[in-house]
């Protein structure tokens, strides 16, 4: 799909829905969070999500995680998709908005409230910080219940303070459904426990925004994605989408935590590395074909030098090779040359 044929429908949620199956052949995602230009990090995730699929004749849909109007750009998802192009990455549905989709996720919260499976929290961030340890895996907090037991009188008195954000009671430990299983492409079997590893969930922020691991469950499961490709520092969050997913009927995808690419000081890759970005590249001569080939290689499906468009390693794609990879690949400066 180029950038000329793109238009963003008013009914794009209804279409990607209607289409949503169980079964039939894979329908992966790439959603991207429109902050910034795409950087090798992004671009490594929408390599391997668009191989995936296309080695198995699939549906690639393309998502615009827009949600949060703190870390919204304008004209970023446009300039995301421009790097798509560049790289040769097409995509089959969408592109789709968050934003556009408060409706659905309003939906979701509401069953949740309805089944008493939900409460009200007024923890500041400093306070849950203060609270707990971080998740080893991930750096994420873990949330103890503070609020979980407040009586109706306490509620009242809180709100009239500050406006809540609002938590999904996960099992008591060792109670049925507390351990979450699963199989993930990339690390073979995990398994979480939601008392211990992530507390009770947050499904919407005191603002009113909906919480990241709501919308992102409610988008896989109304628009039928069998497959999820994304980075490892999102493995902490599977348990927790499985669990929302099941609640709400919705059929959770497989999941491939794919290698995080970091620097060489260790940092993961972000928005903030200029010199990683597309853009630069693209400013200093770098080919899509010297990119692509690139982080082929930082995968296994390459040897290094190697110039090569999408279509050229669709054939050679293979989540076995993939999976040999650490969980953090570094990228050196030398990468590009």
């Amino acid at each position: 799909m180029d950038a000329s044929s793109r238009k963003r429908s008013p009914h794009a949620s209804a279409t990607a829905d209607a289409k949503a199956s169980a079964g039939g052949p894979c329908r992966g995602r790439f959603a991207p969070t429109p902050s910034g230009r795409m950087h090798l990090g992004n671009a490594f995730v929408a390599l391997l999500s668009w191989l995936s699929v296309r080695s198995q004749g699939g549906t690639l849909v393309l998502r615009v995680e827009d949600l949060d109007p703190r870390t919204r750009q304008a004209d970023a998802a446009e300039l995301l998709m421009r790097d798509l192009d560049w790289l040769g990455l097409c995509w089959d549905e969408g592109p789709f908005y968050q934003s556009e989709r408060g409706e659905l996720y309003r939906d979701a919260i509401d069953r949740l409230e309805r089944d008493g499976l939900t409460y009200p929290c007024f923890c500041s961030r400093s306070e849950l910080h203060a609270a707990s340890a971080p998740h080893a895996s991930d750096g994420t907090y873990v949330y103890r219940g503070t609020c979980r037991h407040l009586s109706a009188q306490e509620v009242a008195r809180r709100q009239a303070q500050r406006p809540p954000a609002l938590r999904l009671r996960v099992p008591d430990e060792g109670s049925p459904g507390d351990r979450v299983e699963f199989v993930d492409l990339c690390c073979g079997a995990c398994h979480e426990l939601l008392s211990r590893d992530c507390g009770d969930v947050l499904v919407r922020r005191s603002d009113g925004i909906v919480a990241y691991q709501l919308a992102v469950t409610v988008d896989d499961g109304l628009m039928g994605v069998s497959e999820v490709v994304r980075g490892h520092d999102l493995l902490g969050s599977t348990a927790r989408q499985m669990y929302i997913a099941r609640l709400l009927g919705l059929e959770p995808p497989r999941y491939a935590h794919v290698p995080l690419l970091v620097a060489p000081d260790g940092r993961r890759l972000s928005k903030r590395d200029r010199a990683l970005g597309l853009d630069s590249l693209r400013a200093a001569g770098v080919s899509p074909r010297r990119v692509t080939g690139a982080l082929a290689s930082l995968a296994g499906l390459a040897s290094p030098g190697e110039e090569l468009a999408p279509a050229d390693l669709v054939s050679r794609f293979d989540w076995d090779v993939v999976r040999r990879c650490p969980p953090q690949v570094t990228v050196r400066e030398t990468l590009m040359a």
